[in-house]
């Protein structure tokens, strides 16, 4: 019997008896994807069983990802247990291209991309996909909740991400307006709360103070992620001093998230003590993406080795280099 339901927010029409039946006959790969049915997600291994009924409301997403990339004992950085060599992080969004993107995460030396969770494309099932151009086997995704207005929103995403993919590493972030994209903290804190007794790990997206940065850290994040400026601002980091407080505050990775517009800002977040930085416009919409990937890595090193080394002091008045002694 043919039925009429919603897929993917379109009127469908299918004579499938069972989920699976319908997920096979729009040519995807069950163990590929995650279904939601009527705002409940349907475990991969009922799928079989799960009758499609007249007027369902169905949501198919995708990617599949993960992994944990273990470095020998050199200056890495861990986070939940996971430890990364590399701690530049990069996007995935804005770029040209799937060959530019993969072009950029390779020169950027990222071991961890994040990724956004959108819904299947239905009437092209088989069109590139971003596994299909970053290897998820050698690349960390990071599932994001990029475009959330709602603790609700980022945790259905989540939820979703997790099923299609595996995924309790994410990350989060809940915007309060599309207008300066900054973070709601009342609905981040709630959701931050919600994921982590459900067993994700969050990095969490948040402003860049100190007392939100703690608040978080108590309700489960394992990562504080404050922003440097506003998202795609290119502004570089606006409060020096608050991240330096975040910093010395947090016991979990603190990773500057937006606002990076150029190499010498992700040397200031290194500088500051920061365990990694996130970025994506600074590459996607540079004039040469992947010299600029590149110029990030070298930039993220040599931040690290600056911070590492100790900066001399500031002085308010000249100190010459050269010995006076002995002067003719």
């Amino acid at each position: 019997m043919i039925k009429s339901f919603t897929l993917n927010g379109a009127p469908h029409r299918s004579a499938a008896a069972t989920l699976a039946e319908l997920v096979r006959e729009l040519e995807l790969a069950p163990e590929k994807v995650a279904v939601e049915r009527n705002g409940e997600i349907v475990p991969r291994s009922t799928l079989g069983h799960a009758p499609l009924a007249e007027g369902d409301k169905l949501e198919i997403v995708h990617f599949v990802g993960g992994g944990d990339h273990a470095a020998p004992a050199e200056d890495c950085w861990s986070v939940a247990g996971r430890s990364f060599r590399s701690r530049l992080i990069v996007g995935t969004g804005k770029y040209k291209s799937f060959e530019q993107n993969a072009a950029a995460v390779e020169a950027s030396g990222a071991e961890i991309v994040t990724v956004a969770v959108r819904r299947v494309n239905i009437s092209d099932p088989k069109a590139p996909m971003l596994t299909d151009y970053i290897d998820p086997r050698k690349i960390t995704y990071l599932p994001n909740t990029a475009g959330c207005f709602t603790a609700e929103e980022a945790i259905r995403t989540l939820r979703l991400a997790r099923e299609a993919g595996g995924w309790d590493l994410v990350k989060l972030e809940v915007l309060g307006e599309a207008r300066t994209l900054y973070p709601d903290m009342r609905e981040t804190l709630r959701a931050t709360e919600v994921l982590a007794k459900e067993g994700f790990l969050p990095m969490v997206y948040c402003v860049d103070d100190p007392i939100a940065a703690r608040q978080l850290e108590e309700a489960g994040a394992v990562a504080i992620m404050p922003l440097g400026a506003p998202i795609g601002s290119g502004l570089g980091i606006q409060n020096r001093v608050t991240i330096r407080l975040i910093v010395e505050g947090a016991k979990v990775p603190v990773l500057v998230d937006a606002g990076v517009g150029t190499a010498s800002d992700a040397a200031v977040a290194m500088e500051l003590g920061c365990d990694g930085v996130l970025m994506n416009t600074a590459i996607a919409e540079a004039k040469d993406p992947v010299r600029m990937a590149r110029a990030m890595k070298l930039a993220v090193e040599a931040g690290r080795e600056a911070y590492l080394a100790g900066r001399m002091g500031r002085r308010m008045y000249a100190d010459p280099s050269s010995p006076l002694a002995g002067l003719i």
